[in-house]
């Protein structure tokens, strides 16, 4: 059983960064693929970013593609996300979701085992 907590959330204006993490509890995330996901209010969830297990495959949604890098800290059990050149649209709720396996990025989050209770992150204008 893996447990997943997010942090790092918060309010910033456009144009800012901010960078949240996906720290691990209970079994080591080396082994496994972290997925990032997003839903603002109002909206479905959706994909954002994810990173294989082998900590080299990245996947980002065309909407942050240049502006967010998600990558992991095998020593800090834990996974992050870094957002740059932060959007008002980019204000959502952020979660982490995560499976067992090397080679594959999870865009579905049916595709995912363990999730995070997320941190919101709002971006003012």
């Amino acid at each position: 059983q893996v447990q997943l907590g997010e942090s790092g959330g918060g309010l910033v204006q456009a144009g800012g960064s901010l960078r949240v993490s996906c720290a691990a509890s209970g079994r080591t995330l080396s082994n496994y693929a972290v997925s990032w996901f997003r839903q603002a209010p109002g909206k479905e969830r959706e994909f954002v970013a994810g990173l294989a297990g082998n900590g080299y495959s990245t996947y980002y949604t065309d909407s942050v593609k240049g502006r967010f890098t998600t990558f992991r800290d095998n020593a800090q059990n834990t996974v992050y996300l870094q957002m740059n050149s932060l959007k008002p649209e980019d204000t959502a709720v952020y979660y982490c979701a995560a499976r067992l396996g090397p080679y594959t990025v999870y865009r579905s989050s049916s595709d995912t085992s363990y999730w995070g209770k997320g941190t919101l992150v709002t971006v003012s204008s």
